[in-house]
C-alpha cells in the first residue's frame, strides 16, 4: 500500500512539473505580435507531446508524434513573421522534437519507428534550421547548409542512444520470455514426473480393487497406499504452487519450494512401485569400476567392496537419474501392464559416468496389443522427449528401445571430475588422478 501511494505521489509531482514547463513555453508570446503565436504554439505542442505519457485517452505515441511533425512542417510554410521570434522558440522546439525522437525510436514498432522517426529527423535537421536561416535579412546557402549539418549531430546521438536502449529492452523481453518458458517446462515436467506418477498408481490400485474381492486387511492396506499416493501428489502440487508464487509473498521461514530427489530415494521409489503396481521391481546398485582410482579402499574387512556414497555425485546428476527411473517406471505402468519383472540398475562406469537403466520383460505379448511394445506406444510422448533434453543438457545420452520381449530405458550421465572440475563424457577414456 505504501509503495502504491509513493508511486502515485511521484506520478502527480512529475505531471505537475511537466505541466508547468509546457505552460511556460508560450508565455513570451504575450509580449510579441500575434504572428509569434504560430511558432509559440508549435513549440508548446511539441513540448507537451515530448513530456506526456502515452497512450492518453485513446491517443497513442505514434499519433501524437505524427501530429507534431505535421504541425512543425505546416508552421514552416505558413509563418510570415520575423526571424527573431523563430530564433526565440527554435531551441525549445528542437529539444522537444529530440526527446520525442528518442521515445519514438525506442518505443514504437519497427515500421512506425522508421517512418515517424525519419520524419522527425528531417524536421530537426532540415525544416527547423531553414525556418530560421531563410528568414534572416541576408540568407546564404552556406549558412543554411552549415546550420543543417550542425543539427544532424544531436539527431544522430539521440537516435543511437534510443536504438541502444531499444536493443536492451528487446533483450530483456526475450530473457523474460525464456524464463517463463523454462518455468512452464519445469512445471510441466514436475506434473508429468511426480503428480502423474502418483495418480497413475492410484488409478491402478482402484482398478485392482474392482477386479477381485479383498479381505478387510487387504482393503485397509489398499486404502492406506492410495492415501499415501494422494498425499504425495498433493505435496508435489504444493511445491509447484510455491515455486510459481511471487517470492515477495512467501513467508521468510518458508522452506524451499522444490525438493531434489537422488539416488538415495530410489529404494523407496522402486518399493512403492512394486507395492502399488503389482509388478515386482528390483533395484541393483553396482559398485564403481575397478579402474577408478579415487583412493577409496577396495573392500571392507568382510571382503565386500563398499559402495561410494551417493552424496559424492552432483545434485543435478542424481536428480536426473531419479527422473529417468521415475519416467521409465511410469511408462511401464501405462504401457506394459502385463510385465512380470522390472529391473532397475545404477552402475558407476569408467569415464567416469553413471549408467542408469530400467528394463521390463514385456510379460506375455499375447495379453496386450502389438502397438504397446514398440516405439509407437501411445501416451503423449512428451516425457521421454523432455527427459532426453534434460540428459543431453548434462552431456549425457538417453536411449530407449526393445530389449528382448520387453523395453529398456538407458541413460549415461558423465560425472564431473572432482579435482579438475572438468566433465568426462561416457565414451572418453578414464584418466587417473595423481594424489
Amino acid at each position: 500500500m505504501l509503495r502504491t501511494l509513493t508511486f502515485m505521489t511521484r506520478s502527480r509531482i512529475r505531471a505537475f512539473l511537466c505541466a508547468m514547463v509546457v505552460v511556460m513555453v508560450p508565455v513570451p508570446a504575450v509580449l510579441a505580435p500575434p504572428s509569434a503565436l504560430v511558432v509559440a504554439c508549435s513549440a508548446t505542442l511539441a513540448m507537451a507531446a515530448a513530456l506526456s505519457r502515452w497512450p492518453y485517452r485513446g491517443i497513442t505515441l505514434a499519433r501524437a508524434a505524427s501530429l507534431v511533425t505535421v504541425v512543425s512542417f505546416a508552421v514552416a510554410l505558413v509563418y510570415q513573421g520575423r526571424h527573431q521570434f523563430v530564433g526565440l522558440w527554435l531551441p525549445v522546439e528542437m529539444c522537444a522534437l529530440l526527446l520525442l525522437l528518442g521515445r519514438v525510436v525506442r518505443r514504437l514498432p519497427g515500421w512506425q519507428a522508421a517512418v515517424i522517426g525519419t520524419s522527425l529527423g528531417i524536421a530537426i535537421t532540415v525544416e527547423l534550421p531553414l525556418r530560421l536561416t531563410l528568414r534572416m535579412p541576408n540568407p546564404t546557402a552556406e549558412t543554411s547548409i552549415l546550420v543543417c549539418f550542425m543539427s544532424f549531430f544531436p539527431v544522430a546521438v539521440v537516435a543511437g542512444i534510443a536504438l541502444y536502449l531499444r536493443s536492451l529492452d528487446d533483450r530483456r523481453v526475450r530473457a523474460v520470455a525464456r524464463a517463463r518458458r523454462a518455468q512452464r517446462l519445469d512445471v510441466a515436467r514436475d506434473l508429468h514426473d511426480f503428480v502423474a506418477h502418483e495418480v497413475t498408481g492410484i488409478v491402478l490400485e482402484a482398478q485392482a480393487a474392482q477386479l477381485a474381492d479383498q479381505d478387510p486387511e487387504g482393503a485397509r492396506a489398499l486404502a492406506v497406499r492410495v492415501e499415501e499416493a494422494g498425499l504425495r501428489a498433493l505435496a508435489s502440487m504444493d511445491h509447484m504452487v510455491g515455486a510459481l508464487r511471487d517470492p515477495d509473498e512467501r513467508a521468510a521461514a518458508e522452506p524451499p519450494p522444490t525438493r531434489m530427489y537422488g539416488l538415495a530415494d530410489l529404494p523407496d521409489l522402486v518399493g512403492r512401485f512394486s507395492a502399488t503396481g503389482g509388478i515386482p521391481a528390483e533395484l541393483q546398485r553396482a559398485e564403481e569400476p575397478a579402474d577408478d582410482r579415487s583412493g577409496a579402499p577396495d573392500s571392507d574387512p568382510n571382503g565386500e567392496r563398499p559402495e561410494k556414497p551417493a552424496g559424492t555425485l552432483p545434485r543435478e546428476i542424481e536428480s536426473t537419474a531419479y527422473a529417468v527411473v521415475l519416467e521409465a517406471l511410469t511408462n511401464v505402468r501405462r504401457h506394459a501392464p502385463s510385465a512380470t519383472r522390472v529391473l532397475v540398475s545404477t552402475v558407476r562406469t569408467a569415464g567416469p559416468a553413471l549408467e542408469v537403466s530400467v528394463v521390463d520383460d514385456g510379460g506375455d505379448r499375447r495379453d496386450r496389443p502389438q502397438a504397446l511394445t514398440g516405439k509407437d506406444r501411445p501416451g503423449g510422448g512428451t516425457g521421454l522427449i523432455g527427459l532426453a533434453e534434460r540428459v543431453e543438457a548434462l552431456g549425457g545420452t538417453l536411449t530407449t528401445g526393445r530389449h528382448g520381449k520387453g523395453w529398456q530405458v538407458r541413460a549415461v550421465l558423465p560425472v564431473p571430475n572432482a579435482q579438475t572440475g572438468t566433465t568426462v563424457g561416457p565414451d572418453s577414456p578414464s584418466r587417473a588422478v595423481t594424489p
